[in-house]
């Protein structure tokens, strides 16, 4: 048997780790202890069907799963865990996950909740600030000593008093509102549903929250409703000085039709941590100095990690106590 599986097993509750090869083993240290740990990609290496062999073979009785970061996990791996009870992801998102296959099963899904709110948020806060004020423009321009020849730099934008729609008012949403409040901004919002207790103004559909705004901060779920909900008549309704910031997922965007409108000048400016096909950008926006951009970066800070690490720790201990999930996913 190979070395990272227990000897006795039953000593131990069995514990899938389900990740890609470039992703690594998270907070194992916290997890050996309690766990017998089954990981295909240690023992098995990268090859996928070696790998599913080795859960086939090792996984029959596993009855919980650590879902590493935004790794693909489907029915041909769930089928190799005929146990399988409930998935613990360390990612907020579970667009990566099966989850109508997971329903059927009657297995439970649980998240890392608002571990990553804080972070995600001043992320999304920073880049609209650099793309309003050029930060980044203005680095680029000091350090390739245009100043000298060039003494009059672009002018920015003020960041108070703009009117900024967010899509998405659950956590993440709500900690930008709290913050670019501070900064007098003028806050409406989208959600599935109205909130009772926010006095945000509430649009129930995207064009008209673009119609009404001069930014748009996505960070709502992707999921079919989602998908390319920012397309091309919300991105004309936005306007020519119109800024799109996005810290959800790459393909809440047509980004096809993002990439025409900025280096045709039919919008202000983006700032984007997430792409359609991650690690791959379009390589128009490189040129483009009202756009900053960011490689799927605003989840990850040491703190982050740790309350991550803390809150999937503490749903799998309640996962195998017996008692309801910290952070569970509810079925829509």
């Amino acid at each position: 048997m190979a070395e990272n599986v227990d000897e006795h097993p039953q000593r131990k509750p069995l514990l899938v780790i389900h990740r890609i090869p470039s992703f690594s083993s998270l907070f194992h240290h916290r997890l050996a202890p309690t766990f017998s740990l089954i990981d295909p990609i240690t023992s098995a290496g990268a090859d996928r069907s070696a790998a599913l062999a080795f859960l086939r073979l090792h996984g029959g009785s596993a009855r919980a799963l650590l879902c590493v970061g935004p790794s693909p996990l489907k029915k041909d791996t769930l089928d190799c865990l005929p146990s399988l009870e409930c998935i613990v992801t360390s990612c907020v998102g579970v667009d990566h996950i099966d989850l109508s296959e997971c329903h059927r099963r009657g297995i439970s899904v649980a998240n890392v909740g608002d571990a990553f709110s804080d972070d995600v948020a001043d992320c999304a806060v920073g880049l609209l600030l650099d793309v309003l004020r050029k930060v980044s423009a203005a680095d680029r321009f000091v350090r390739a000593k245009s100043w000298p020849e060039q003494p009059v730099f672009p002018l920015g934008s003020r960041i108070g008093g703009k009117r900024v729609g967010i899509v998405g008012l659950g956590s993440i949403g709500s900690l930008i509102a709290k913050r670019l409040t501070s900064f007098g901004c003028i806050i409406a919002y989208n959600s599935r549903q109205k909130k009772p207790s926010v006095s945000f103004p509430y649009y129930d559909n995207i064009h008209d929250l673009a119609l009404n705004s001069d930014i748009l901060i996505l960070c709502c779920s992707l999921n079919d409703q989602t998908h390319h909900m920012i397309n091309k008549d919300v991105l004309t309704a936005l306007g020519k000085k119109g800024v799109v910031i996005n810290v959800g997922r790459g393909s809440l965007i047509d980004e096809k039709e993002l990439v025409r409108f900025l280096v045709e000048g039919k919008i202000g400016g983006a700032g984007l941590d997430v792409f359609e096909n991650e690690p791959n950008v379009p390589k128009e926006l490189f040129g483009l100095e009202n756009v900053v951009l960011s490689p799927h970066q605003a989840v990850i800070t040491p703190d982050s990690f740790k309350a991550a690490e803390d809150i999937s720790v503490a749903n799998l201990e309640a996962f195998f106590s017996n008692m309801p999930l910290v952070s569970p996913v509810i079925w829509e």
